[in-house]
């Protein structure tokens, strides 16, 4: 086993008056499987975004350090800490994990990014990855945001690697209700569960609504409309990974509550949010499923439009062919006497209506019999 692996499989040791000589453990070297750019790491002093201090409900101090929330957590070993961090450096997440013991595996999946939602327990600490979302009206486009939640038994810490989810809300909440805050850690997971699922609804609303424009232009034979609905696939897709998997962490959740003694309340706080996801799940599935029969319904209806047009060409092909035909007839038949006719600008001795005497009834009526052969030959072959 290799040496970094041996260490994955230990989580980190809790050190304190740590040397300034001392440099936290490195990271494993996990690579993100996204193709896409990496976030942009926030220097230091930028991602802290908020730290509290919490003891019996209430928020005692907003400490804006991490030095001197984990002052206030070693001085107070009753109180409860949250601290919420924007796109971290790896040394500051990695401060963070040798304080608070969190494992290096865990540690490795928040600085990567670019997880799916899953639930994980090293001892006494979950760590959780949830997948937010949020709708852009303007932009007509879903953005995602993916967070990063440890829980332990008396810290809480959220790293966040994108705009959604906001957990100010979230904060403001819980400190308006000392009665759900004073119930600990997983009160706070709970209710970022209950954010992150409830911030689907708008984003499925919107989806919902370029649905409905979609079928509007697919009926109306936009040919643009083909790139939307692949644009648009691709988010719904990327929606359900978001959707689905989270259903899976939520009934992670559930099965531990007699293990883990559970308070009530927050059981019925989870059967709540599960509720709300599988719904969330079962729509996002069915716009998947709309957008597949959107895309074949308008394939056919390209390929239906197309051969009405290449119908009505045949027709005006036909058309003129007929017409070509009855010029062509009359053409020909006007041509027949013509060429008769000319024979009188010969300078012949013997020439009908000359020195015959029946010369110029029969030249007429050559030129007749002639032209009505020809109309008849043409009539018969549907020339005329």
């Amino acid at each position: 086993m290799s040496d970094w692996r041996s260490r994955a499989a230990r989580p980190y040791r809790r050190v304190r008056g740590r040397s300034s000589e001392q440099q936290p453990p490195a990271a494993a070297p996990e690579l993100s499987m996204d193709p896409r750019a990496v976030s942009v790491e926030v220097p230091a002093e930028a991602s802290l975004v908020r730290s509290a201090v919490y003891r019996d409900g209430a928020k005692v101090d907003s400490p804006t350090t991490l030095a001197a929330t984990y002052e206030w957590l070693r001085e107070q070993p009753d109180a409860m800490v949250w601290i919420g961090l924007y796109r971290p450096a790896e040394a500051r997440l990695l401060e963070i994990a040798e304080e608070f013991g969190l494992h290096e595996l865990a540690v490795e999946d928040a600085i990567v990014a670019h997880q799916r939602p899953k639930l994980e327990r090293y001892g006494h600490t979950l760590f959780v990855v949830l997948r937010a979302v949020r709708y852009l009206d303007e932009a007509e486009e879903v953005e995602f945001g993916e967070l990063h939640v440890f829980v332990g038994p008396n810290f809480v810490v959220t790293v966040r690697h994108g705009q959604a989810p906001d957990l100010a809300a979230t904060r403001d909440r819980m400190e308006h209700d000392p009665d759900l805050l004073r119930r600990g850690p997983e009160a706070i997971l709970y209710a970022i569960l209950d954010t992150v699922v409830d911030g689907y609804a708008p984003v499925i609303a919107g989806l919902q609504n370029d649905i409905d424009e979609i079928e509007t232009q697919v009926f109306g034979g936009d040919p643009k409309v083909s790139r939307r609905i692949y644009a648009l696939s691709g988010e719904v897709i990327e929606f359900q990974r978001a959707t689905r998997p989270l259903l899976d962490v939520l009934a992670g959740l559930a099965s531990g509550f007699d293990k883990y003694g559970t308070d009530e309340e927050l059981r019925r706080y989870l059967a709540d949010v599960i509720d709300h996801a599988t719904t969330a799940a079962e729509r996002v599935d069915g716009f998947r499923q709309i957008l597949a029969d959107i895309l074949t319904l308008n394939a056919t209806l390209v390929s239906q439009a197309q051969n009405e047009e290449v119908r009505r060409l045949n027709e005006a092909s036909f058309t003129q062919n007929e017409e070509i035909k009855k010029v062509s007839a009359w053409a020909a038949i006007l041509f027949a006497p013509t060429l008769i006719g000319t024979v009188y600008g010969m300078n012949f001795d013997h020439m009908p209506e000359l020195h015959w005497r029946f010369g110029y009834p029969y030249a007429i009526g050559l030129m007749l019999l002639t032209s009505l052969t020809l109309y008849l030959v043409f009539k018969r072959r549907r020339w005329l």
